[in-house]
């Protein structure tokens, strides 16, 4: 009897520090917000809908696994750690029964997807995990639901499980479909869902003239307009920069921020180019984070014309995933209803041809009213003209605002800007400072094609190449124009004492060899600006391939450039490259 009130004290003891245990869990739970209680089984079977239940005989369940209770999900924490509502001696005598020969009874447990609820056998979960069990014995019904539960499952959740059981009762996509997930992580975000599967429905009665089945809708909005999505977001690793988010997250996500673009720019945006400005302009991390908080910095220190513009490189990157069958599938020119404005169309459209790319055009105004003046009308008219002329799928919308800004945020839905070259940087530093093709090639986000008042067939491009990053962007268009459109390249480098050599050009040579790509070197002295074009003079060439601005925009605005030089004397074509 001695040895048996030796073990009850023993035991009770065990009890009140397990209470302790659980009292300060609840106290980081108060400071923390991750809930420690246990869900109630009654109100998971409410929101996600009981469709049948089997039973599974008895078997081993892991003690992580076990969530929730029968009636008494308040005595216990999530841990099983008991509260005040437990009484201690029964406790007790329950870690007594489990300490002898005899051990503990199977308990009896619902299961729900990979989660299980006690029936019976609260204290002896309670004991087992003290012991530092991992599995115990249980006899287990499973609950048939349309919605599976894990073990992380926090009640916060039981709302979105509620709604996603809803939104498969109305649908039906998991039979529809099997394997289908489209879970969410935000309440309220499947009204969305069925809101779009019913406008879905709509268009397709029009489409085939004849009325469309829910079932029917349902499949095809999901096999013609979600996967396909889905598959963008996979093939662009969007999911990998939101973590905390679903694929089902980002389909919404990213159909918001496309209609939202469509209504700010004016013009349908596929479905890629919108997830890549998504990606480009919301992805978190550390390093994006930085950046945006240096540019605000830049912002208030610096005037606009002399902040720094978007980094090397980061157009290609935002678009490698796109269709690998063109490099320039979107074009925006700027047009301004003037003959300069019309050759830098007419050379989109020779480029649009060969890429099969679609124009947009773009009219800055200074005022929404006039858009409804006949000079608007006949602006459109013509850019219509010419592009039906030439074949090509083109659509102008009007934009107010300041031109270069316009033209910036325009062009990041495209692939190149084709822009007429008729005030090209002047040499004086003022008139640098004041230059609007100076602004556009340091903020634009895509490469500009600049066009002066000549329109080429672009048939033999020379690439002027030093090494810089913005020289190896060059080197990358200009490998893919001359391997895609089969024709002859001409590379220059023109020499300097230390940082351009006779290998800078061997180099690029190798690099376009690596890909196919046969070339023409060339080795030239003297100052960089004359040297290239005197280049392009000597072979015949017919538009330039170069990297933009080399220096940060403070100290070419002081000591001017190069890149400055060439668009003030060339008469072909320039493609600036960032």
């Amino acid at each position: 009897m001695q040895i048996e009130n030796h073990s009850l004290s023993t035991a009770i003891n065990d009890f009140h520090r397990a209470r302790n245990q659980a009292d300060l869990q609840e106290l980081i739970s108060l400071l923390t917000g991750e809930p420690t209680q246990l869900l109630s089984f009654d109100e998971v079977i409410e929101k996600l809908k009981l469709l049948g239940s089997a039973e599974r005989g008895l078997k081993d369940i892991p003690l992580d696994a076990i969530i929730g209770s029968v009636g008494r999900y308040t005595d216990f924490t999530r841990d099983f750690l008991p509260r005040r509502e437990v009484n201690p001696e029964r406790w007790a005598r329950v870690k007594i029964a489990a300490s002898g020969l005899v051990g503990l009874p199977p308990i009896v447990v619902y299961q729900i997807g990979e989660s299980y609820f006690v029936i019976d056998g609260n204290h002896r979960v309670s004991v087992a995990r003290q012991f530092g069990a991992t599995h115990i014995q249980a006899y287990v019904t499973e609950m048939k639901t349309r919605v599976p539960l894990t073990p992380d499952v926090k009640p916060d959740d039981l709302i979105l499980k509620a709604e996603y059981s809803n939104f498969l009762e109305q649908t039906r996509i998991d039979e529809l479909r099997p394997g289908a997930d489209l879970s969410v992580t935000i309440p309220g975000q499947y009204p969305k869902l069925i809101l779009h599967i019913g406008v879905h429905r709509y268009f397709m009665g029009l489409d085939y003239k004849r009325d469309i089945s829910y079932e029917e809708a349902v499949t095809h909005w999901y096999d013609a307009v979600y996967l396909p999505v889905i598959h963008i977001i996979r093939d662009q690793g969007i999911l990998h920069r939101f973590p905390d988010r679903t694929e089902t997250d980002l389909y919404l996500w990213l159909a918001e921020h496309r209609a939202n673009l469509e209504e700010q720019l004016g013009w349908q945006i596929k479905t890629e180019y919108a997830a890549s400005n998504l990606l480009e302009k919301y992805s978190s991390g550390e390093a994006t984070t930085m950046s945006r908080i240096g540019s605000r910095l830049l912002e208030i220190i610096l005037p606009e014309k002399l902040e720094p513009g978007p980094p090397v490189g980061l157009w290609r990157s935002t678009r490698s995933n796109q269709s690998k069958n063109y490099l320039f599938g979107e074009i925006l020119v700027p047009v301004n209803g003037r003959e300069d404005g019309w050759c830098a169309l007419e050379q989109a459209l020779i480029l649009a041809r060969r890429e099969g790319a679609q124009i947009h055009g773009l009219h800055v105004i200074a005022s929404d009213s006039e858009e409804e003046k006949p000079e608007a009308d006949s602006i459109r008219a013509e850019f219509n003209r010419r592009c039906n002329d030439a074949g090509i799928n083109g659509a102008l919308v009007m934009a107010t605002g300041e031109i270069a800004r316009q033209i910036c945020l325009h062009a990041k839905v495209t692939d190149l800007v084709v822009a007429n070259l008729s005030y090209p940087p002047a040499p004086q530093l003022l008139a640098r400072l004041s230059s609007g093709f100076r602004d556009l090639l340091l903020r634009c986000p895509r490469p500009i094609l600049a066009t002066p008042h000549t329109v080429a067939q672009l048939s033999r491009p020379l690439l002027a190449y030093d090494g810089s990053p913005k020289a190896q962007e060059a080197l990358y268009i200009a490998t893919y124009l001359s391997g895609k459109w089969q024709i002859p390249l001409v590379v220059v480098c023109v020499e300097d004492s230390s940082r351009v050599t006779s290998q800078t050009l061997n180099s690029a040579l190798e690099y376009l060899s690596q890909h196919g790509v046969g070339a023409e070197g060339v080795i030239a002295e003297g100052p960089v600006g004359q040297a290239v074009l005197a280049t392009s003079q000597a072979h015949n060439c017919d538009f330039l391939i170069m990297g933009g601005y080399g220096f940060t925009p403070v100290l070419e605005a002081v000591l001017g450039s190069s890149v400055d030089r060439v668009l003030r004397e060339s008469r072909m074509p320039m493609l600036i490259c960032r």
